[in-house]
């Protein structure tokens, strides 16, 4: 007989989205990206599956060697009566110790901070998207607006005229 059939490697890279942090990407500048695991009760989870989550003011820091994500509300849930948990708790986040300390030194440079860009399950693990950030001045953040506007309008002339065409 041959050897057994191996398991499809495609499930590994299923994601489904559960928020996306889109403020972000608006008041800060990404120059690196991690992926960690985070640690929660049953009740956050449950509230992760309905979509009850918001990352808007959520950051994340270096605490005595651990990474911790602060500031994320995970709306309470409703059947969760006994053991209800608290909606702005900080949750460990689960990385390697190695980037644990490459984060910690970016942060303690000047102006770094460390945001969360997107909650995501992945193999039904809650993982966490952090994005190594640096704040964009105003100026940045109209020049952004200015790019995106012009890169629409160019888009609908493009498509008015293939309609013209055809």
């Amino acid at each position: 007989m041959g050897a057994p059939a191996k398991k499809n490697d495609s499930d590994d890279s299923i994601q489904k989205v559960i928020v996306t942090n889109r403020r972000a990407t608006f008041d800060y500048a990404v120059e690196d990206k991690f992926e960690g695991g985070l640690v929660l009760v049953g009740s956050e989870v449950k509230s992760m599956r309905d979509g009850k989550v918001e990352l808007v003011d959520a950051y994340a820091s270096v605490e005595n060697g651990e990474l911790w994500l602060k500031q994320m509300y995970i709306a309470p849930f409703e059947r969760a009566v006994a053991f209800p948990h608290e909606p702005r708790r900080s949750r460990k986040v689960l990385v390697r110790k190695s980037e644990i300390a490459r984060i910690d030194r970016a942060i303690a440079r000047e102006g770094y901070t460390l945001v969360p860009l997107r909650l995501y399950f992945k193999r039904g693990h809650v993982k966490v998207e952090l994005g190594l950030a640096k704040g964009k001045k105003t100026q940045d953040k109209r020049r952004d607006i200015a790019s995106k506007t012009a890169e629409r309008e160019a888009r609908a002339a493009m498509g008015r005229a293939r309609k013209e065409r055809g």
